[in-house]
Parts: C-alpha cells; sequence; structure tokens
C-alpha cells in the first residue's frame, strides 16, 4: 500500500477561488452599478490571477484554481490560460450562490450550468468547491452523479477522507477558516464582506506555524486564496515567503487537489466518514 502523502511529512494543495464579481453580485444585483465594488472584485481575475501564475512558474509549484462558471463564462480565456500552464481548473458553482441558502431544485440547476460552461471550453473537471463552503445535504451527490472523484468544502478532519453516496463515493479534501485568507484580508464597506485587513507578515507566519503542525501530523495543508486578496502586492510576497519555506522544509509536497484525490482514493487506508444525520429535537433546539 502507497500513503496519500507519497512519503512526505505533509501534502501542501494552493488553491484559488477565483471568485471576482461573484460574491458580490450574490449579495444583490444591484451592486453591479457600483464601479468601486467591481473594480474591487475584477481585480482578481484581471490582474491577481496572471500576478499568481507567474509566481507559481517561479518557483515551480502547481496549484487549483476553483472558478465559477459565471466567472469563466465572463472570461472565456481565463480557465484555458490556467490549464496552459499546468493548473486545475475546479468546479466553483457558476452563481457563487451558498447551496444551503438555494431553494429546491436551483443547486442542481446551478451545478449543471456551470458543468456546461466548461464542456464547451474544453476544461475537464474532475472537483468541486461549494460556494462559501456552505455544501448541502445534496452537493455531494451531485459530484458523483456528474463523476467528478472530489469535493472541498468540508472540515471533518485535517486529511482526506471518503464520503459514501448513492453515486461514487467522493473524496473529500478538507478546508478549514484558519487557512483561508477571506478572514485575513478581507474588506469592504458595501456589501460587508468583511472588515479585517491584517499584516501579511502575520498571516505568512501563522500558516507557517499551522503547516509546521501538518507536517508533525502528516496532514493535508489546504490554504484557500482568492486572486482579488492575496493577488495585491505585498501579500504576494508573504506568499512567496510561506511557500519557499515549504521548499525548504523538504519534506512537504506540493499537488494539485485533482492529484491527491487520486492517491487518497488509491490508499486503502483512507478513512470513510459518511455525512452525519441527526435527530433534533425541536423543543430543545427551535427553529
Amino acid at each position: 500500500m502507497t500513503s496519500w502523502t507519497r512519503g512526505a511529512a505533509a501534502v501542501a494543495i494552493l488553491t484559488f477561488d477565483v471568485d471576482a464579481e461573484t460574491p458580490i453580485l450574490a449579495e444583490g444585483r444591484r451592486y453591479a452599478e457600483h464601479p468601486m465594488v467591481m473594480s474591487h472584485q475584477s481585480y482578481g481575475p484581471d490582474v491577481g490571477v496572471p500576478r499568481i501564475l507567474d509566481l507559481l512558474d517561479e518557483l515551480a509549484v502547481p496549484a487549483t484554481f476553483f472558478v465559477p462558471g459565471w466567472v469563466a463564462e465572463r472570461r472565456p480565456g481565463l480557465a484555458a490560460a490556467i490549464v496552459d500552464r499546468g493548473h486545475e481548473v475546479a468546479h466553483h458553482s457558476y452563481s457563487h450562490r451558498a447551496p444551503t441558502s438555494l431553494p429546491p431544485g436551483a443547486e442542481r440547476a446551478d451545478f449543471v450550468r456551470a458543468l456546461e460552461v466548461f464542456a464547451a471550453q474544453g476544461i475537464e473537471i474532475a472537483g468541486h468547491r461549494a460556494a462559501m463552503w456552505s455544501a448541502s445535504r445534496e452537493t455531494l451527490a451531485l459530484v458523483a452523479e456528474y463523476g467528478l472523484t472530489y469535493d472541498s468544502s468540508l472540515m471533518g478532519d485535517d486529511r482526506p477522507y471518503l464520503v459514501p453516496g448513492a453515486h461514487a463515493p467522493v473524496v473529500e479534501l478538507p478546508v478549514h477558516w484558519s487557512l483561508d485568507d477571506w478572514e485575513q484580508y478581507a474588506y469592504l464597506p458595501e456589501p460587508r464582506i468583511g472588515s479585517v485587513i491584517e499584516s501579511p507578515d502575520k498571516v505568512e507566519r501563522m500558516w507557517r506555524a499551522e503547516l509546521d503542525g501538518m507536517r508533525h501530523y502528516r496532514c493535508l495543508f489546504n490554504v484557500c486564496m482568492h486572486p482579488f486578496l492575496t493577488g495585491r502586492p505585498g501579500r504576494m510576497l508573504a506568499m512567496r515567503t510561506l511557500i519557499r519555506y515549504a521548499q525548504d522544509c523538504g519534506d512537504v509536497t506540493f499537488a494539485r487537489c485533482r492529484d491527491v484525490a487520486a492517491w487518497a482514493s488509491a490508499d486503502t487506508a483512507t478513512p470513510v466518514r459518511p455525512l452525519p444525520t441527526y435527530d433534533v429535537d425541536p423543543a430543545v433546539y427551535p427553529g
């Protein structure tokens, strides 16, 4: 048996959620008439992504870019440009609306619409990440039904695990808020997507400490970044420092999500964790 870590102390997946304008539009289409707000978001694919791709080339590390279908449709060369540089493009909904907020049937329609965009552009999709990580009880069933192999929205471990269902099992590549740049850098006065701007040095130190812990426990270092946030110059330098540190450790492997999912699927020791169900007494927990 070959472990999913392939002999490394930790496996690092650099993931970039190329949300662009979609999180703002999900708050209300009226924001399309707010040039400051929309330019704040378009900075991500227009400036941040090219800068990130250049850094990844410089350091020779692969990454996975989760792209909403709306963003790929509006910028038809974006996904292909990412794949042409050796990286992975993955499914990140069509509209970036949280599945848990959608009425019955709407999540499926949104999910399929994104797949159709990528199919039309010739982009092969292997994995998925729910908008806002807010997967519903239907989400992973859709992932399996449409032949994708992995999801990256849940928090049930800090190593890959398998989620069984009516279709094929889905490899879960877990995430956590402590490794998301949104909690560190997101700020807009309206809509209020965040209200903090931390120092890049602090963020780099925090993530380096988390990487050291994951090297100790042999975990998956799944860091989630957004090009409109991490793509800013000082933050890019901090990311460069973090990647260099991981490379200098000598025991960290960088990989795309689809590759880690394949490794975990082939590892017979990968744990199986069904989605839990809860019989909740409404008298105790109303609403």
